[in-house]
């Protein structure tokens, strides 16, 4: 009877011990994987596992290199005598005769000519292109055309010089200019500035060192900075020139 007991007690033991073995055993815990629409990621085990997109996640990217060429970024200027900072008669006794008047100028509250002009430049960075209109100007009067670097009021430093190589008579003939701007544009302007009189006159210095931009995202950013503007110079106004414009980014 004793052995029958006993017998029994280790069946109905050894029954509940496998129960409790089988209920506690532990599976492997696999971490969840984000959901992305493409790829492969490595698991904790360091196996290779699809991912796949999450319905919270962003869409896809949609790549488009052609982009680049597209215009990203427009500037616009009304070039008017009033915004040059005084007349031909203030020029300074110091200034080079290159940069003083051949003929007779006209104080900035008589002068009629004006102009509206745009400065547009590709998403990447590597075209500016450059469109501005004039009245009430002759264009056998004009001597010089650039974009300079500066605050209203201030006379900046080149950093276009469009007379280089071109007629600006013949270009302003129609009374319309267009030019494309390239890096080897503003490194010819800069490469000036290294001399002994294109030292202030030449290139837009580069803080903190005293080297010039040379790029057409250097440009960008100091028209970011309303910071370049248009000047054009005639014979009868050509140190503060005939018409100036404070270029401003055009906001879509």
């Amino acid at each position: 009877m004793f052995y029958r007991l006993m017998r029994s007690y280790f069946l109905f033991f050894n029954l509940v011990t496998v129960m409790l073995v089988a209920c506690t055993a532990q599976t492997p815990v696999v971490a969840p994987v984000s959901v992305v629409t493409h790829g492969t990621a490595h698991g904790a085990a360091g196996t290779v596992v699809p991912i796949t997109r999450s319905a919270s996640s962003p869409p896809p990217v949609a790549f488009n290199l052609d982009k680049g060429n597209e215009i990203g970024f427009v500037y616009e200027a009304f070039l008017s005598p009033h915004q040059e900072p005084a007349d031909e008669e203030d020029t300074p006794s110091i200034a080079p005769q290159a940069f003083r008047s051949t003929a007779p100028s006209t104080r900035r509250v008589h002068r009629k000519s004006r102009g509206h002009g745009f400065v547009r430049i590709t998403n990447d960075l590597s075209r500016a292109y450059v469109d501005v209109k004039i009245e009430n100007i002759n264009p056998d009067d004009i001597v010089l055309f650039h974009i300079h670097c500066g605050k209203p009021d201030m006379l900046g430093p080149i950093l276009v010089d469009f007379g280089m190589g071109i007629d600006l008579t013949k270009q302003f003939n129609q009374g319309v200019f267009t030019f494309e701007v390239s890096n080897e544009h503003l490194v010819s302007v800069a490469n000036a500035g290294h001399v002994l009189v294109g030292f202030a006159t030449a290139g837009c210095p580069v803080l903190p060192t005293l080297d010039r931009i040379r790029t057409i995202a250097g440009m960008k950013y100091v028209a970011e900075q309303k910071e370049l503007y248009f000047n054009l110079h005639t014979k009868g106004q050509t140190f503060y020139g005939d018409i100036r414009g404070q270029l401003h980014p055009i906001t879509k």
